[in-house]
Parts: structure tokens; C-alpha cells; sequence
């Protein structure tokens, strides 16, 4: 198992972040990292999203939503194939306090197939880093 994650403060209420965060359509707009990702946001659908983290490949997957708490928490399961093989949990979590919100993006990998992608793994934390900074500048704009 590995686990990726980034975290930064954005200086408004985790409201403003959520709104920000499930605005799926604007994400061509402001996301260096996820390109896209569209449908809609009950747990157990499916979402098409579309990733590029820097100097990697685009990629294209389906997650299923596993868990939905507006203002705190965004998550979902991919796999690749089939369960084992490669699964990675992505989460956002939503943290507020004083009208500040922590953001957290994580994805925990596990399977038979971690253990060969090393620089997948760093790719990906770079392009948590760049979606949060960008987060951060659109909901505080």
C-alpha cells in the first residue's frame, strides 16, 4: 500500500471550498490537474474523470463515489481491472475552523501493481499540489 497526500489552508469558509471543489464543469477553467470530471454526486455512482498530473500521461477512469458529506468530505474507488490489481481510494477532506478550510487530498494505492509505478507516485503528488494551489486562488478570488 502507498498513500499520496497534500494538504493547504485556504482562507474562506469550507462552504466556498465545496462550491468550488464539486463545480465539475469549471474545472477546464482552473485545474492543472484533474481535467475533467463529470456525473453526478450520489455514493455508489460512477464518475468519468480525466487526469493529467505533470509530466505524465493523460489518463481517463471511472470511480465509483463512496462517500459524499458536503463541506467536509469527496470520496471515491477506482481499479484497474479488477479489484487488487491497482485500486486507488481518492479523498478530499474539508476542514474548517475560524473561517479558514485545511484541504486535504490523498489517494491511498493498493494491490499487486503498486509496487512497480515509483514515479507514478510522485507525478501525482505534484499535481495534488497544483490542484490545491489552484483551489486555493479560486475560492479565495
Amino acid at each position: 500500500m502507498r498513500i499520496v497526500s497534500k494538504s493547504i489552508e485556504i482562507r474562506v469558509p469550507a462552504a466556498r471550498v465545496w462550491q468550488v471543489l464539486t463545480d465539475f464543469v469549471a474545472y477546464p477553467e482552473w485545474n492543472p490537474f484533474m481535467l475533467s470530471v463529470s456525473g453526478t454526486l450520489v455514493v455508489g455512482k460512477k464518475l468519468a474523470v480525466q487526469i493529467k498530473p505533470p509530466g505524465g500521461k493523460e489518463m481517463a477512469f471511472k470511480p465509483t463515489l463512496v462517500a459524499i458529506e458536503p463541506d467536509r468530505e469527496l470520496r471515491w474507488l477506482g481499479r484497474l481491472v479488477l479489484p487488487g490489481i491497482f485500486d486507488g481510494e481518492h479523498r478530499f477532506e474539508l476542514t474548517a475552523r475560524n473561517g479558514v478550510t485545511r484541504f486535504e487530498q490523498s489517494e491511498r494505492f493498493s494491490g499487486i501493481l503498486v509496487g512497480l509505478l515509483g514515479s507514478t507516485f510522485e507525478k501525482t503528488e505534484r499535481g495534488f499540489a497544483a490542484m490545491n494551489e489552484a483551489l486555493k486562488q479560486r475560492a479565495e478570488s
